[in-house]
Order: structure tokens, then C-alpha cells, then sequence
């Protein structure tokens, strides 16, 4: 997408033509407390919590989020990409996929799996991004045209990009954890966003987005 940004107070006014660039946005789902997994990383409690109210959401709102795999069984394949044409998720989440056999668990996305381990992709339509993760995910920000970027997860990639994303999409359950996987594997920093909406549901779950804050 191209804008124009008018400047300039005083005389004629100059054109000035601009990039915007793709957003990256973390969507992801949280406990009360805000862990995303227990400590060794798994959130099959919060399962339960995907009925028909919200399950219609996810289908409408956020359709590509939902692997490959698994649109397929319901027959959802046919659904477009609304708001992320890329994902860029870590090796743990991507493993996940692999260990039920599937190497390409996004296959209606560009698919990118940040991982120093994985030396060689199991699968054409994954590439790997093994150095200069920051630089990466920058270069795919700054393309033209296209849709979003949809960060995964899980905890340790969302905070190397923390600096990098530009909206929060947090689906809250109503469970506490009391100790388990952080949001957020990083060191302590401040960065603020601004809340955009909080929609409710009846199962108790809530779905807030952020903005960064400018």
C-alpha cells in the first residue's frame, strides 16, 4: 500500500510518495495470568474453549490462522486469507506439525520458521531462517502490496520480534495457569501499546487488539 504525506507549513506544499509498510501482528492465546502454555509449552485446556460462538469467529475473522490440516476435515480450504498472506512462527510451534507428519502446516501462507537448529527445510514451501531474524522479518515488512504478517509464536521468537511488532491480538481464557510459558520470553523492557477493542464472548473468553503505541 502507497500514501501521500503532505508537509511543509509555509510555501508551496511538496508530495512526497511513501512506503507503508505490512503489519506483523502477534495473535496468540493466553491463560488469566497471561501464559501461553504450561511450563513445558502445552495449551490443549484451552481447547475447550473453541465452541461454536468462537470457533464462527475465528472462521470469519481470522481464517488463515487456522492450519492447513486442519481446514481441510471441516471443509475450509476454500476460505481467503482476510488480514495475513505470511507466517513466521519458531521451531517448537513448528514442530508441533511435524510430529503428526505435517511439513507444511500453513500451506495457504508463505511459510517461515525461525530456527539455528534446523539446518536444512523439511519441505519446499518452509523456508528457514536461521541468522538475522530482526533483518528477515523487516525485509518482509517492507514488501509491496499483500496482506499481514501473522506472528505465531511461540514465546522466545515473539520476544526477539517484540520490537518489531506492530499489533497484539490476545485471545484470553478464562483459566489461570499459575506458572508456565511467559507471552513473552525476553528480558524486562517497557513498550506500550494502545487498546483498539476487546470483544466478549460467552464462554468467557476475550479477544483484545493493540496497537503500538506511536
Amino acid at each position: 500500500m502507497k500514501y501521500y504525506n503532505w508537509s511543509g507549513s509555509h510555501g508551496p506544499r511538496s508530495l512526497r510518495k511513501e512506503h507503508s509498510l505490512r503489519k506483523l501482528t502477534y495473535f496468540i492465546a493466553c491463560s488469566i495470568d497471561g501464559f501461553i502454555g504450561d511450563p513445558a509449552g502445552d495449551a490443549s485446556s484451552m481447547l475447550a474453549f473453541v465452541d461454536e460462538e468462537f470457533f464462527g469467529f475465528l472462521k470469519a475473522e481470522y481464517p488463515e490462522t487456522l492450519p492447513t490440516h486442519g481446514r481441510r476435515p471441516l471443509g475450509l480450504d476454500d476460505l481467503a486469507n482476510q488480514r495475513f498472506d505470511t507466517i513466521v512462527q519458531g521451531r517448537a510451534s513448528y514442530d508441533i506439525a511435524l510430529q503428526e507428519g505435517v511439513t507444511s502446516p500453513y500451506a495457504h501462507l508463505r511459510q517461515y520458521v525461525a530456527s539455528r537448529t534446523l539446518t536444512e527445510s523439511p519441505d519446499p514451501d518452509v523456508e528457514i531462517i536461521a541468522e538475522d531474524l530482526v533483518g528477515r522479518v523487516r525485509k518482509l515488512k517492507a514488501e509491496d502490496g499483500g496482506l499481514g504478517i501473522y506472528l505465531c509464536g511461540g514465546s522466545r521468537l515473539a520476544g526477539e520480534l517484540l520490537g518489531e511488532i506492530d499489533e497484539l491480538v490476545i485471545k484470553t481464557y478464562p483459566q489461570v495457569y499459575g506458572t508456565g510459558m511467559p507471552m513473552f520470553g525476553a528480558g524486562f523492557s517497557v513498550t506500550d501499546f494502545t487498546l483498539e477493542s476487546v470483544r466478549a464472548f460467552t464462554n468467557g473468553v476475550l479477544v483484545r487488539t493493540y496497537a503500538r503505541k506511536s
